[in-house]
């Protein structure tokens, strides 16, 4: 018998500075019997940090074609594409074709030999970014995770502080590949 998602309920507060984007969400997220709770609040960071009414969760796991987030067009036009992870090149590559941006927010062990196998095969394109979060920071962020979350998400000058009222974490993702932030 094959093993059920987790439903995983978040209310979170973004207070983005640098883009200028201050809203309440509310998230359901179904957390794959493969995916641990770090791989999940590191999805629910990405989201914070690219926060949009038109952002979405994706299959991420479950289908090999879609992402951990995307944002569409009123058209169905995938404006951006989001992975966490270490996604392999091949999608990266595939999502730089169909997407009007990619976003990689990389994390884990192995961080530096992931990218030093990928970082060639993935120069040349103009609408991706990549960035790491170190491991420490991704940890602490699991740590928050609980079934009904409430989260604030504060983001200012590339610096996000995540708390829940009880406990909070300072994060810094880096940018290792394209444009910077917002």
């Amino acid at each position: 018998m094959a093993l059920k998602a987790t439903i995983f309920k978040a209310e979170i507060q973004v207070a983005d500075m640098d883009r200028h984007h201050y809203a309440d969400y509310s998230l359901t997220l179904a957390r794959h019997p493969s995916e641990t709770d770090e791989r999940m609040m590191v999805r629910l960071l990405a989201f914070s940090l690219f926060a949009d009414p038109a952002l979405a969760f994706g299959k991420g796991l479950c289908v090999d074609d879609e992402p951990d987030l995307w944002q569409k067009d009123l058209t169905g036009a995938i404006e951006r594409w989001i992975d966490v992870g270490q996604p392999d090149d091949k999608w990266i590559r595939k999502a730089c074709g169909r997407a009007g941006e990619v976003v990689v927010l990389a994390y884990g062990r192995a961080l530096e030999v992931w990218w030093n196998g990928v970082r060639g095969k993935l120069e040349r394109h103009g609408n991706l970014r990549v960035f790491e979060l170190g491991r420490e920071a991704s940890a602490e962020l699991a740590r928050l995770a609980e079934r009904t979350m409430r989260l604030q998400f504060t983001i200012q000058d590339g610096h996000v502080w995540v708390g829940n009222g009880r406990d909070s974490v300072a994060l810094e993702p880096k940018r290792i590949f394209g444009p910077d932030w917002p």
